[in-house]
């Protein structure tokens, strides 16, 4: 029997990339998911049509984070597809990037960074609660950019940093209903938002050179974690930052 059969998940910015590994994987596992998205609909369909072919269960929900009342539409898609179900599993995986050094990160992309990376993430929390079932999962989705400086990535950094900073306090409160909050903290990752870097064999070889296992994540192998996060077997974890970066800056490879 699947891990998640009977349960519901929500993955937000489950259309591409990560999330979509994400989807595809707790689908497969016997979850009903909630593909949430922005505005691309054909990558929404393209990754339900994915889960139903596997033979899964999904549906989309469209709602632009960032925008007034994105929350609001989320939530209203969201109990319109669950049909009076609970939610068991949410994983807040939508984000943006922000490549500005300190000296020319304007306050306008500071906030739009802030507001989708973590003000976003900290309300779908909040208006989640009373769907959450016990024993439920809620999975935020850092960076390991938290943990080591990259000058051109200053807002994202701090964007990342606040968001993992829940997970302890949030565990803290919902563990007596059984519920863990942890946070997955990928490192260089092969998506289409990180194609501008992960496309330039230099920059890709510099980043393998750096990383234990020599070699950039693709969005599987952090599916891989998530979805055991949001097992059965991840019931005694709770408060924690995962780091999946294939061992990114150890230490000096000699």
């Amino acid at each position: 029997m699947s891990m998640l059969n009977g349960r519901t998940a929500l993955v937000t910015g489950g259309s591409r990339g990560i999330g979509r590994a994400v989807a595809l994987r707790l689908a497969a596992e016997g979850a009903l998911v909630a593909v949430h998205y922005g505005g691309d609909d054909e990558a929404a369909k393209r990754t339900v049509a994915l889960i139903e072919d596997g033979g899964g269960q999904a549906f989309a929900v469209r709602a632009r984070f960032g925008t007034d009342g994105a929350v609001d539409r989320l939530f209203e898609g969201l109990t319109t597809g669950l049909a009076g179900r609970g939610l068991d599993i949410l994983v807040n995986n939508a984000g943006i990037a922000s490549t500005s050094p300190v000296a020319h990160l304007t306050q306008e992309e500071f906030e739009r960074v802030m507001s989708i990376n973590v003000t976003t993430p900290f309300f779908v929390v909040q208006r989640a609660l009373p769907l959450l079932n016990d024993g439920g999962r809620i999975i935020n989705m850092g960076s390991t950019a938290s943990r080591f400086a990259v000058t051109t990535q200053i807002g994202y950094t701090i964007s990342k940093a606040a968001l993992e900073s829940m997970a302890p306090t949030l565990a803290n409160e919902l563990g007596r209903r059984g519920i863990t909050v942890n946070t997955v903290a990928p490192g260089a990752v092969r998506t289409d938002m990180t194609a501008g870097y992960t496309s330039i064999p230099e920059v890709v070889a510099g980043l393998e050179s750096m990383t234990a296992l020599g070699r950039l994540g693709e969005p599987e192998d952090v599916a891989d974690v998530v979805g055991f996060l949001a097992g059965p077997r991840a019931r005694w974890v709770t408060g924690q930052t995962i780091d999946v970066s294939g061992g990114t800056y150890l230490g000096p490879l000699v």
